[in-house]
């Protein structure tokens, strides 16, 4: 068979299937009508960097097979473990991402996050537990391109083609239209660079040229492996903007970044891994509560009068200067009473919330698999060198 009449076969939906899923417009740059339901029936394997590509000897949709159930878009793990001989990467390790919502998957490293994305992606086998999307696993989704989209490894890209041509590629393994590749281009703003060769692409534009690939068959699940790594501000805004924008027309959205303050402004819960295990699966409001309580911090010419009827009060406190103190286990209208109580005049009195960053560092602090060496103040290091 010729290219070009290949080319025309694998641009063309199966009789009576069209390209994009029904239920919401597809994701683009600017929402357009609702284009009918995907072709189904086809044998995939997936590749390395979570795209599906027909099975080689397919000779079109299975005939004669059931329609799946309608189930609502859903991350579901359940009891999943693997093991590399004596070592545990993921033990037992059970959470779901739901619709409507972006889910923050953290974890030092080590902690089994790529393990278990790959699991979910059907790329490892499960020593044991399943992990479904949509009610199934990955390798039995009729249609995977437009059932979830993941971007585990943005340079899985040949670095010879042209940006248009990747997503070409990928597009014709589901029939999707050519104009879908045009669309998330737009989207992830490549439209300029579309006929340049991926290989002279910056790190940020390769992100971009990978979230493309995953949002390419306008999936109800997206899986994003570290999105923001590499993106200018303006990139890092328009991710998060991208996912809240995703969550709110009822996709699942799992996100795995080490940025916590990005994380903070975007996601909606939060599953926590260290060691392989689940360390917290809450909202993210829940696991910030958690943590220990907001640091209060004073400032007061008569400090040492107000110590210690702050710790008969049962607060815990730090002096951090001759004249500043952090306290902890009361909050600042508290310290406020005992100060006037005392006749303290306070020159300084600041409340400082915890941040995710705090949460996390204190979630995961048994859980570190690598820990870097204490860093020198300047001070110290330049008297050493003195010496």
């Amino acid at each position: 068979m010729n290219g070009p009449v290949l080319r025309r076969l694998m641009s063309r939906p199966p009789p009576g299937h069209s390209s994009l899923p029904v239920g919401r417009p597809p994701l683009t740059s600017d929402a357009t009508p609702d284009q009918g339901r995907p072709w189904a029936g086809v044998r995939f394997l997936v590749t390395e960097a979570g795209t599906a590509v027909p099975r080689v000897g397919y000779r079109g949709p299975i005939r004669g097979r059931p329609p799946l159930p309608s189930v609502s878009s859903m991350i579901e793990v359940s009891h999943l473990t693997k093991r590399y001989g004596a070592a545990t990467a993921v033990d037992d390790v059970s959470f779901r991402v739901e619709a409507g919502r972006v889910t923050g998957f953290l974890g030092p490293n080590g902690a089994g996050k790529s393990t278990t994305m790959r699991m979910i992606l059907g790329l490892d086998r499960p020593s044991a537990g399943t992990a479904l999307v949509d009610g199934q696993p990955y390798a039995r989704l009729a249609s995977p391109l437009t059932a979830v989209g993941a971007m585990l490894d943005a340079r899985s890209v040949h670095p010879g083609r042209t940006a248009r041509a990747h997503l070409r590629a990928i597009a014709d393994t589901h029939r999707l239209p050519r104009s879908r590749v045009e669309e998330v281009l737009r989207l992830t703003g490549l439209t300029e660079v579309a006929r340049r060769r991926a290989g002279t692409f910056s790190l940020g534009m390769g992100q971009r040229l990978g979230i493309a690939a995953a949002l390419l068959g306008d999936p109800g699940t997206v899986l994003l492996d570290e999105p923001v790594n590499g993106l200018d501000p303006e990139g890092v805004i328009w991710i998060r903007s991208l996912a809240r924008r995703m969550a709110a027309e009822g996709r699942a959205v799992l996100i795995s970044s080490h940025l916590m303050s990005e994380v903070a402004q975007t996601v909606d819960h939060l599953v926590v891994l260290g060691a392989g295990r689940v360390l917290a699966d809450a909202p993210l409001q829940q696991v910030l509560a958690a943590a220990d309580g907001a640091v209060v911090r004073i400032r007061s010419a008569a400090l040492g009068d107000l110590l210690a009827p702050l710790a008969t009060a049962g607060a815990a406190t730090s002096r951090t200067g001759p004249q500043d103190a952090e306290v902890t286990g009361l909050d600042a209208e508290a310290i406020a009473r005992i100060a006037a109580g005392r006749g303290v005049v306070l020159s300084g009195l600041t409340t400082v919330e915890r941040s995710l960053e705090d949460a996390y560092l204190a979630l995961t602090a048994d859980s570190a698999q690598y820990r870097s060496a204490p860093v020198a103040s300047a001070t110290t290091t330049t008297s050493e060198e003195t010496r």
